[in-house]
């Protein structure tokens, strides 16, 4: 009988674990042109200084893309709107090209290593 009750709860351990997990890490999109601050704070990076800054700068107009929300508010540059939009930021219901960046992609953006710009290939070298 001990047996059936550590199987009956481990199983519901792992259930509840698998829970918390999943809606730990799942969130819904905010979208930079529609969320009230509150709302825009929620995305890790951002605070109360960013999101009012986003909410003013709305006022003008809603943003075109991530582009035009870079250029118009202050603190906004490339790295950290690909972090916002990882983070769940949306504009124009779009993420971010690069939002979803791997380590191969941002060493081919940063152009050779050190070690091929100083050991030319053989073949380079002949001519």
């Amino acid at each position: 009988m001990f047996h059936r009750v550590s199987r009956q709860l481990l199983a519901s351990l792992i259930a509840i674990l698998s829970f918390i997990a999943f809606t730990g890490t799942a969130s819904a999109a905010v979208e930079a042109n529609s969320a009230d601050q509150s709302q825009l704070e929620s995305i890790k990076g951002i605070g109360p200084s960013l999101s009012g800054k986003i909410v003013a700068e709305r006022k003008q107009g809603a943003f075109r893309d991530w582009s035009d929300l870079e250029k118009r508010v202050s603190g906004v540059g490339e790295k950290n709107a690909a972090s916002f939009s990882r983070n769940g930021l949306t504009v124009a219901g779009k993420v971010k090209d690069g939002g979803q960046a791997t380590a191969d992609s941002s060493r081919a953006a940063t152009g050779p290593s050190k070690k091929a710009a100083a050991d030319p290939s053989p073949a380079l070298a002949k001519k």
